[in-house]
């Protein structure tokens, strides 16, 4: 059969399967999450998975709780394979519809969420940009609508780094080390190239950082590079097909994987599986761990796929870093939801309201174990100053079969990124004529 054929039958199986999973235009007894998902092209495996372990959530609460307070969640997915201009259409399509409209959008991709930010706040709906982002939208006094929620870009960098120092014994010892950055060539990937010359600046390593162009198939040229500078260190800013293809030719080109660190979105199974043997050793960050062994989990499996309305096809995928992540979206959403009925009402909320409930977005360790995710989500403490709420890594390794976390908690240097922050988001206010809003005002 044709690609191109293929391709088609993928699309419309997916848009029929869409009409299935509880999706539609929601009622007025129903919350509506728009989800501008991904599951064809060359970053279906990481889409499928993380809206996958959203939607699974969700069903999770539908089933076995009725919904949030007797209200059901309801959503609709509109394809992007994570074009940009696919995701606007995909946002103009889909505001529209459910009453009272849109709970939060959660594309998953840094390019749609950048075209999205005007147009979400014109509509005063949230935005959720999970690990990723733009890190000035941390400053919620400017980014009212936006939430780079558990890490930031920024904050991953800075992580990043403090490990590297660990590992060469203090930051002093960082001088004259040589860094390679081989980041993805989309918005994503480049978010972090002025943050990595500063931390370089300020504690004297050098860093040369190497675009792989979009999808990431061909890397020969960027890892011969590497192997002329000859690193301590290669930071993996990957995503999809990039990662195993990036680890393959590290490998090729006599790169020692063990001394490449994967970012955020270089970090699941389905990153370094297809990569075969030469992933055994790869190191990678993370926020959250594998595994199903989390209450929260063996409740959808028993749950959500005991009655055949899980939505990953291959449940050898639950459990999976990126298919967690999903989950942790999921629980995140719906307690933004649960904390804004409490002020506003048991009932469908507006995507104003259900701000205001990311804004009180506080998760403790009572909260979280009552969830059943102890141990997956670590306590969250986001405020109208602070859309992050996080700010910390732990370090995981493949052992060839599955992640074994190798650090305990590594926080991002927050007080020293805030200044950074700040400034960017002031700029942009004054670029596009916004007044910061006094958080002092913002507790009721």
């Amino acid at each position: 059969m044709k690609p191109h054929i293929v391709k088609s039958l993928a699309v419309a199986w997916l848009l029929a399967a869409t009409m299935l999973t509880g999706a539609g235009a929601a009622r007025a007894d129903e919350q509506y999450f728009p989800l501008q998902s991904y599951r064809v092209g060359p970053y279906a495996a990481d889409g499928s998975g993380f809206f996958g372990g959203f939607i699974d959530y969700m069903n999770l609460i539908n089933i076995r709780d009725g919904g949030v307070n007797g209200v059901k969640l309801t959503w609709n997915e509109c394809e992007t394979e994570y074009e940009v201009e696919r995701g606007v259409e995909c946002y103009e399509r889909q505001k529209t519809q459910g009453k009272p409209g849109p709970a939060a959008w959660n594309p998953l991709s840094v390019g749609i969420a950048y075209a999205m930010i005007d147009k979400i706040t014109q509509d005063k709906v949230p935005l959720i940009t999970i690990d990723h982002g733009r890190t000035d939208s941390t400053d919620g006094a400017v980014f009212t609508y936006v939430y780079p929620l558990v890490l930031n870009p920024y904050s991953e960098t800075s992580a990043i780094i403090n490990y590297i120092a660990s590992r060469a014994g203090g930051f002093d010892k960082l001088k004259g080390t040589k860094l390679v950055v081989v980041y993805h060539g989309s918005p994503y990937g480049r978010e972090t190239i002025p943050i990595y010359n500063l931390l370089a600046r300020r504690f004297g390593f050098s860093v040369t950082q190497i675009e792989v162009p979009h999808p990431g198939n061909e890397q020969e040229a960027q890892w011969l590079e590497v192997r002329r500078i000859k690193p301590a260190w290669v930071v993996l800013r990957g995503w999809g097909v990039m990662t195993p293809v990036a680890i393959k030719t590290a490998k090729k080109t006599g790169f020692p994987v063990d001394h490449i660190i994967g970012n955020i979105w270089s970090n699941s199974e389905e990153d370094v599986t297809p990569a075969g043997t030469a992933g055994k050793g790869y190191l990678a960050i993370t926020t959250h761990p594998a595994g199903t062994d989390f209450p929260v989990l063996q409740a959808v499996i028993k749950t959500v796929y005991g009655a055949g309305k899980g939505n990953v096809a291959d449940q050898k995928r639950i459990g999976s870093v990126i298919y967690n992540l999903g989950i942790v979206n999921g629980i995140l959403n719906v307690e933004a939801v649960r904390i804004a009925q409490e002020k506003y009402g048991h009932k469908a909320l507006t995507g104003e309201q259900v701000n205001w409930g990311f804004d009180h977005l506080v998760l403790d360790d009572k909260r979280i174990a009552a969830l059943g995710a102890a141990g997956l989500v670590e306590p969250i403490h986001v405020s109208c100053s602070d859309h992050e709420g996080g700010g910390s890594i732990k370090i995981q390794q493949w052992d060839g079969s599955k992640w074994v976390i190798k650090t305990d908690w590594i926080a991002a240097d927050r007080k020293a990124l805030w200044p950074i922050i700040e400034k960017s988001a002031n700029e942009y206010a004054k670029e596009n004529h916004i007044t910061p809003r006094d958080c002092s005002k913002a507790s009721s």
